[in-house]
C-alpha cells in the first residue's frame, strides 16, 4: 500500500491476482468500505490500515462528532472477525476526538501513517524473532521446510507480512528455505496470493491441496508450520482462516512446531476465548464456484457443485491454545496462554 500525489490510498486489487496486477485507488470512505467488504484488500494488518485511512478520508468531508461515530460504525461493519479493523479505528478515533473539527482530518491522516510505519517495524521484528526460533531446525544440505496456510505476507500487510516475514528475511540472508503453500479454499489465498508473492521474491515453494499437509507431516517433510492470525483471545485461542485448526491438529499429532505470527494489535484481551469470537459467514458462491484462467487466457468463473447442492462458507476457525507451540509477536516469543498474553505490552 502507498499514497499517491493526490493524497489517495493506492494498493493492489487482490481479487484479480495472480492473473492480473491491477492498482486499486481508494479516494473515499466508500471506496475503502467496498475494498474491505469485497476482499480487494484483505489480511488483518492491511484491513486495519485501510480502515484507518478510510476514516481519515471521511473526515475530509465531514468531521463533527456524529460523523466520526458514523464513519467508524460503517467501516467496522465490513468484516466482523479480524480485530485489527476495530483496533485501528479506535486508535484514530482517540487521536482526533479531542481536536476541533477543522484539525481532525489531518490528524487522522497522520495517525494512519504512523500506524503503517509501526506495522512495517512490527512485521520485521516478528520475522527476526521467528528466524531465531527456527535456526536450530536448519539442517545443512537441505532447505528449511515450512508449511503455511492462507496469505500472511506483504499483500496482507504494509511490508514483509507476518507469517511470511521470517521467510523473506531468510531469503535476504541466504538461508535455504522451501515453502509448502496450502491452496486455502475456498478463496485460494495461498494458491493465488502466497504463491504469487513467493514467486515474485524468487523463493522456492510448492502449492499443495489443503488436505495434503497432514500426509507431508507424517512423512517428515515439514519442519515447522507458521500461520498468521486475525484475532487471538485472552486465553491464547487463535482465530485464523478456516482450515488452520486442521493443520494445528496434524502438527500436534506429528510433533511439528505450530507457530502463530501475532502482531500485538491482533491480541484481544477483552475476549476470553475463541468461542466468543464472531465467525464471519461469507457467500456460498465462494464454495460452489471458482475463478481461473483458461488456456486461451480468459478469466472465467465455473461451477463446482451440483445446482441442487447447498454450500456453507465459514471464513475462519478457532485453534485452541493447547495446539499452539508459540505466539511470535514483535515484542518476542511467548506461550499461548493467559498469563503470557497478559504480560505482553
Amino acid at each position: 500500500m502507498w499514497l499517491d500525489a493526490a493524497g489517495r490510498v493506492t494498493t493492489l486489487d487482490q481479487t484479480v491476482l495472480p492473473f492480473e496486477k491491477r492498482t486499486l485507488t481508494l479516494a473515499s470512505i466508500d471506496d475503502c468500505v467496498r475494498a474491505i467488504a469485497t476482499m480487494q484488500v484483505r489480511g488483518a494488518p492491511l484491513i486495519g490500515a485501510v480502515a484507518a485511512y478510510g476514516l481519515a478520508l471521511s473526515l475530509r468531508r465531514a468531521a463533527a462528532d456524529e460523523d466520526i461515530v458514523k464513519a467508524c460504525s460503517t467501516l467496522a461493519a465490513t468484516r466482523p472477525t479480524a480485530v485489527n479493523l476495530r483496533w485501528a479505528l479506535e486508535r484514530v478515533r482517540r487521536r482526533v476526538e479531542p481536536l476541533a473539527p477543522s484539525f481532525r482530518a489531518a490528524a487522522a491522516w497522520d495517525e494512519a501513517a504512523r500506524l503503517c510505519d509501526e506495522d512495517v517495524a512490527a512485521n520485521r521484528a516478528i520475522g527476526e524473532h521467528a528466524l531465531a526460533l527456527w535456526r536450530p531446525m536448519i539442517v545443512p544440505g537441505r532447505p528449511l521446510r515450512i508449511l503455511t496456510h492462507c496469505n500472511a505476507g506483504r499483500l496482507a500487510a504494509i511490508a514483509y507480512g507476518t507469517a511470511l516475514a521470517p521467510i523473506h528475511l531468510a531469503r535476504e540472508r541466504g538461508i535455504d528455505v522451501h515453502v509448502w503453500v496450502d491452496e486455502t479454499r475456498p478463496r485460494n489465498q495461498g494458491a493465488a496470493l502466497t504463491a504469487w508473492e513467493l514467486a515474485e521474491a524468487g523463493i522456492a515453494h510448492t502449492v499443495i491441496a489443503d488436505n495434503a499437509g497432514g500426509l507431508l507431516m507424517q512423512r517428515g517433510e515439514v519442519d515447522v508450520v507458521i500461520v498468521g492470525c486475525d484475532r487471538v483471545a485472552a486465553n491464547g485461542d487463535v482465530v485464523n482462516k478456516v482450515g488452520t485448526y486442521l493443520k494445528a491438529l496434524a502438527a500436534g499429532d506429528n510433533g511439528v512446531p505450530f507457530h502463530v505470527a501475532c502482531p500485538l494489535s491482533t491480541l484481544d484481551r477483552t475476549t476470553p476465548d475463541g468461542a466468543s469470537v464472531p465467525i464471519e459467514e461469507r457467500a456460498a458462491r465462494e464454495v460452489s464456484h471458482i475463478t481461473g484462467r483458461t488456456e486461451a487466457g480468459a478469466i472465467v468463473e465455473v461451477r463446482l457443485v451440483p445446482e441442487a447442492s447447498a454450500a456453507a462458507n465459514p471464513a475462519f476457525d478457532v485453534t485452541p491454545a493447547r495446539l499452539v507451540s508459540a505466539l511470535i509477536t514483535e515484542a518476542g516469543v511467548c506461550a499461548a496462554d493467559a498469563a503470557a498474553i497478559a504480560a505482553l505490552p
